[in-house]
Protein backbone atom coordinates (compact mmCIF):
# COMPACT_ATOMS: atom_id res chain seq x y z
CA UNK A 1 0.00 0.00 0.00
CA UNK A 2 1.61 3.60 -0.84
CA UNK A 3 1.24 6.42 1.12
CA UNK A 4 -1.00 8.21 -1.27
CA UNK A 5 -3.42 5.11 -0.29
CA UNK A 6 -3.13 5.25 3.44
CA UNK A 7 -4.41 8.71 3.43
CA UNK A 8 -7.34 7.72 1.66
CA UNK A 9 -10.81 6.03 3.42
CA UNK A 10 -11.15 2.36 2.30
CA UNK A 11 -13.98 2.09 -0.25
CA UNK A 12 -17.17 0.40 -0.74
CA UNK A 13 -18.42 0.15 -4.05
CA UNK A 14 -22.52 -0.51 -4.65
CA UNK A 15 -22.92 -2.16 -7.79
CA UNK A 16 -27.22 -0.98 -8.45
CA UNK A 17 -27.22 1.13 -5.22
CA UNK A 18 -31.27 1.57 -5.88
CA UNK A 19 -33.78 3.46 -3.82
CA UNK A 20 -34.34 0.39 -1.33
CA UNK A 21 -31.68 -2.27 -0.85
CA UNK A 22 -28.96 -1.02 -2.52
CA UNK A 23 -29.32 2.22 -1.28
CA UNK A 24 -29.21 1.48 2.47
CA UNK A 25 -26.29 -0.71 1.98
CA UNK A 26 -24.72 1.99 0.67
CA UNK A 27 -25.40 4.14 3.67
CA UNK A 28 -24.47 1.72 6.11
CA UNK A 29 -20.98 1.08 4.95
CA UNK A 30 -20.61 5.30 5.05
CA UNK A 31 -21.80 4.63 8.84
CA UNK A 32 -19.17 2.64 9.28
CA UNK A 33 -16.34 4.90 7.66
CA UNK A 34 -16.25 4.06 4.16
CA UNK A 35 -15.84 5.97 0.97
CA UNK A 36 -19.35 5.06 -0.46
CA UNK A 37 -19.10 4.50 -4.83
CA UNK A 38 -22.59 3.44 -5.81
CA UNK A 39 -23.92 3.02 -9.54
CA UNK A 40 -26.90 3.08 -11.33
CA UNK A 41 -27.07 3.43 -15.23
CA UNK A 42 -28.84 6.63 -14.60
CA UNK A 43 -26.81 8.30 -11.91
CA UNK A 44 -29.59 11.25 -11.46
CA UNK A 45 -31.21 8.88 -9.20
CA UNK A 46 -28.14 8.49 -6.85
CA UNK A 47 -28.40 12.43 -6.45
CA UNK A 48 -30.68 12.23 -3.33
CA UNK A 49 -28.73 9.08 -1.67
CA UNK A 50 -25.46 11.04 -2.13
CA UNK A 51 -27.32 13.68 -0.17
CA UNK A 52 -28.65 11.90 2.79
CA UNK A 53 -25.08 10.40 3.21
CA UNK A 54 -23.29 13.53 2.63
CA UNK A 55 -25.85 15.31 5.63
CA UNK A 56 -24.42 12.27 7.65
CA UNK A 57 -21.56 13.03 7.75
CA UNK A 58 -20.37 10.56 5.00
CA UNK A 59 -18.55 10.82 2.00
CA UNK A 60 -20.30 9.30 -1.61
CA UNK A 61 -20.09 8.97 -5.30
CA UNK A 62 -22.36 8.23 -7.56
CA UNK A 63 -21.41 6.88 -11.19
CA UNK A 64 -23.70 5.84 -14.35
CA UNK A 65 -22.54 2.57 -15.36
CA UNK A 66 -24.29 -0.48 -17.06
CA UNK A 67 -22.19 -3.63 -15.52
CA UNK A 68 -22.98 -5.40 -18.76
CA UNK A 69 -20.54 -3.58 -20.66
CA UNK A 70 -16.82 -4.55 -19.89
CA UNK A 71 -15.34 -1.29 -21.22
CA UNK A 72 -17.26 0.81 -18.61
CA UNK A 73 -16.63 -1.50 -15.71
CA UNK A 74 -13.24 -1.67 -16.00
CA UNK A 75 -13.28 2.09 -16.64
CA UNK A 76 -14.95 2.95 -13.36
CA UNK A 77 -13.31 0.36 -11.51
CA UNK A 78 -9.95 2.08 -12.27
CA UNK A 79 -10.88 5.66 -11.92
CA UNK A 80 -12.01 4.90 -8.46
CA UNK A 81 -8.77 3.00 -7.37
CA UNK A 82 -7.28 6.14 -9.09
CA UNK A 83 -8.57 8.95 -7.58
CA UNK A 84 -11.07 8.02 -4.36
CA UNK A 85 -9.45 5.02 -2.55
CA UNK A 86 -8.95 1.50 -2.94
CA UNK A 87 -11.60 -0.38 -3.17
CA UNK A 88 -11.92 -3.23 0.06
CA UNK A 89 -15.65 -3.91 -0.28
CA UNK A 90 -17.35 -4.86 -3.52
CA UNK A 91 -21.64 -5.96 -3.24
CA UNK A 92 -23.20 -6.39 -6.71
CA UNK A 93 -27.23 -6.08 -6.17
CA UNK A 94 -28.46 -5.71 -9.79
CA UNK A 95 -31.62 -7.93 -9.28
CA UNK A 96 -33.61 -9.07 -12.67
CA UNK A 97 -36.56 -10.23 -11.81
CA UNK A 98 -38.71 -10.40 -14.88
CA UNK A 99 -41.42 -13.33 -14.34
CA UNK A 100 -42.15 -14.73 -18.35
CA UNK A 101 -43.81 -18.06 -19.10
CA UNK A 102 -40.95 -20.37 -20.85
CA UNK A 103 -43.53 -20.69 -23.87
CA UNK A 104 -43.55 -16.74 -23.71
CA UNK A 105 -40.05 -16.21 -23.17
CA UNK A 106 -38.05 -14.56 -26.01
CA UNK A 107 -34.13 -14.92 -26.58
CA UNK A 108 -33.17 -11.68 -26.58
CA UNK A 109 -35.06 -10.99 -22.96
CA UNK A 110 -33.60 -14.09 -21.68
CA UNK A 111 -30.31 -12.92 -22.72
CA UNK A 112 -30.35 -9.65 -21.01
CA UNK A 113 -31.84 -11.10 -17.69
CA UNK A 114 -28.42 -13.23 -17.57
CA UNK A 115 -26.27 -10.32 -18.63
CA UNK A 116 -27.63 -8.22 -16.06
CA UNK A 117 -27.76 -10.58 -12.83
CA UNK A 118 -24.52 -13.04 -13.60
CA UNK A 119 -22.53 -11.61 -16.42
CA UNK A 120 -22.48 -7.88 -14.78
CA UNK A 121 -21.59 -9.75 -11.63
CA UNK A 122 -18.57 -11.98 -13.23
CA UNK A 123 -17.00 -8.48 -14.83
CA UNK A 124 -16.98 -6.71 -11.59
CA UNK A 125 -16.16 -9.29 -9.37
CA UNK A 126 -12.92 -9.85 -11.55
CA UNK A 127 -11.65 -6.38 -11.58
CA UNK A 128 -12.31 -5.93 -8.17
CA UNK A 129 -10.64 -9.20 -6.98
CA UNK A 130 -7.18 -8.12 -9.60
CA UNK A 131 -6.95 -4.90 -6.91
CA UNK A 132 -7.82 -6.94 -4.05
CA UNK A 133 -5.28 -9.92 -4.14
CA UNK A 134 -2.88 -7.23 -4.67
CA UNK A 135 -3.48 -6.08 -1.05
CA UNK A 136 -4.00 -9.29 -0.01
CA UNK A 137 -7.69 -7.92 1.83
CA UNK A 138 -11.17 -7.19 0.67
CA UNK A 139 -14.84 -8.65 0.98
CA UNK A 140 -16.73 -9.38 -1.80
CA UNK A 141 -20.84 -9.74 -1.47
CA UNK A 142 -23.31 -11.15 -4.31
CA UNK A 143 -26.85 -10.59 -3.59
CA UNK A 144 -29.10 -13.67 -4.58
CA UNK A 145 -32.55 -14.71 -4.46
CA UNK A 146 -34.58 -17.98 -3.61
CA UNK A 147 -34.18 -18.73 -7.49
CA UNK A 148 -30.47 -19.05 -7.39
CA UNK A 149 -31.75 -22.51 -5.03
CA UNK A 150 -34.89 -23.28 -6.83
CA UNK A 151 -36.65 -22.24 -10.26
CA UNK A 152 -39.74 -21.77 -9.91
CA UNK A 153 -42.57 -21.86 -12.04
CA UNK A 154 -42.73 -18.67 -15.14
CA UNK A 155 -38.95 -17.50 -14.01
CA UNK A 156 -36.65 -19.96 -16.12
CA UNK A 157 -34.59 -16.77 -17.21
CA UNK A 158 -34.21 -15.67 -13.85
CA UNK A 159 -33.56 -18.75 -12.09
CA UNK A 160 -30.87 -19.23 -14.52
CA UNK A 161 -29.08 -16.35 -13.98
CA UNK A 162 -29.15 -16.28 -10.35
CA UNK A 163 -28.43 -20.30 -10.35
CA UNK A 164 -25.26 -18.71 -12.70
CA UNK A 165 -24.81 -16.03 -9.96
CA UNK A 166 -24.46 -18.65 -6.63
CA UNK A 167 -21.91 -20.70 -8.81
CA UNK A 168 -19.96 -17.75 -9.76
CA UNK A 169 -20.00 -16.81 -5.83
CA UNK A 170 -18.81 -20.63 -4.71
CA UNK A 171 -16.02 -20.53 -7.58
CA UNK A 172 -14.42 -16.95 -6.33
CA UNK A 173 -14.85 -18.01 -2.85
CA UNK A 174 -13.03 -21.33 -3.36
CA UNK A 175 -9.95 -19.19 -5.31
CA UNK A 176 -10.00 -16.41 -3.49
CA UNK A 177 -10.31 -17.24 0.14
CA UNK A 178 -6.96 -18.48 0.38
CA UNK A 179 -5.62 -15.21 -0.71
CA UNK A 180 -7.72 -13.59 1.96
CA UNK A 181 -10.89 -12.20 -0.15
CA UNK A 182 -13.84 -13.12 1.39
CA UNK A 183 -16.54 -13.96 -1.03
CA UNK A 184 -20.11 -14.24 0.34
CA UNK A 185 -23.77 -14.98 -1.58
CA UNK A 186 -26.36 -13.95 -0.03
CA UNK A 187 -30.25 -15.45 -0.81
CA UNK A 188 -32.88 -13.13 -0.32
CA UNK A 189 -35.74 -14.74 0.05
CA UNK A 190 -39.29 -13.11 0.36
CA UNK A 191 -40.41 -9.85 -0.12
CA UNK A 192 -38.69 -6.23 0.06
CA UNK A 193 -39.93 -3.12 1.44
CA UNK A 194 -40.21 -1.15 -1.75
CA UNK A 195 -43.00 1.47 -3.34
CA UNK A 196 -43.18 -1.43 -6.28
CA UNK A 197 -44.19 -4.30 -3.89
CA UNK A 198 -46.17 -1.40 -2.10
CA UNK A 199 -48.03 0.00 -5.38
CA UNK A 200 -48.00 -4.05 -7.87
CA UNK A 201 -48.80 -6.10 -4.55
CA UNK A 202 -50.94 -4.24 -1.92
CA UNK A 203 -51.79 -7.75 -0.24
CA UNK A 204 -48.47 -9.11 0.31
CA UNK A 205 -46.75 -4.99 1.42
CA UNK A 206 -49.87 -5.62 3.92
CA UNK A 207 -47.34 -8.30 5.79
CA UNK A 208 -45.21 -5.46 7.13
CA UNK A 209 -47.59 -4.73 9.51
CA UNK A 210 -46.29 -7.82 11.36
CA UNK A 211 -42.99 -7.97 10.29
CA UNK A 212 -43.88 -10.16 7.32
CA UNK A 213 -41.56 -8.54 4.65
CA UNK A 214 -37.91 -7.73 4.81
CA UNK A 215 -36.76 -4.41 5.86
CA UNK A 216 -33.88 -2.85 3.26
CA UNK A 217 -31.87 -1.34 6.95
CA UNK A 218 -32.20 -4.87 8.55
CA UNK A 219 -30.86 -6.20 5.34
CA UNK A 220 -28.13 -3.78 5.02
CA UNK A 221 -27.26 -4.68 8.74
CA UNK A 222 -25.99 -8.69 8.09
CA UNK A 223 -24.15 -7.27 4.58
CA UNK A 224 -22.14 -4.73 6.93
CA UNK A 225 -21.71 -7.83 9.46
CA UNK A 226 -20.42 -10.17 6.55
CA UNK A 227 -17.72 -7.41 5.73
CA UNK A 228 -16.77 -7.63 9.36
CA UNK A 229 -16.09 -11.62 9.88
CA UNK A 230 -12.80 -12.50 11.29
CA UNK A 231 -11.61 -14.97 8.51
CA UNK A 232 -11.61 -18.02 10.87
CA UNK A 233 -15.77 -17.53 11.09
CA UNK A 234 -16.85 -16.61 7.29
CA UNK A 235 -19.87 -17.02 6.02
CA UNK A 236 -20.29 -17.60 2.43
CA UNK A 237 -23.92 -17.93 2.38
CA UNK A 238 -26.20 -16.37 4.27
CA UNK A 239 -30.13 -16.70 3.84
CA UNK A 240 -32.67 -13.65 5.00
CA UNK A 241 -35.96 -14.68 5.29
CA UNK A 242 -39.29 -13.24 7.00
CA UNK A 243 -39.92 -15.59 10.03
CA UNK A 244 -43.58 -15.99 8.18
CA UNK A 245 -42.05 -16.94 4.31
CA UNK A 246 -42.48 -20.58 3.51
CA UNK A 247 -39.00 -22.22 2.61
Amino acid sequence: MTADEKDKPPVALIIGAGDATGGEIAKRFAKGGYTTCMTRRNADKLQSLIQQIEQSGGRAYGFASDARQEDQVIELIEHIEANIGAIEIMVFNIGANVPCSILEETARKYFKIWEMACFGAFLTGREVAKRMVTREKGTIIFTGATAGVRGASHFAAFAGAKHALRALAQSMARELGPRNIHVAHVVVDGAIDTNFIATTFPEMYARKEFDGILNPAHIAENYWHLAQQPRDAWTHELDLRPWSEKW
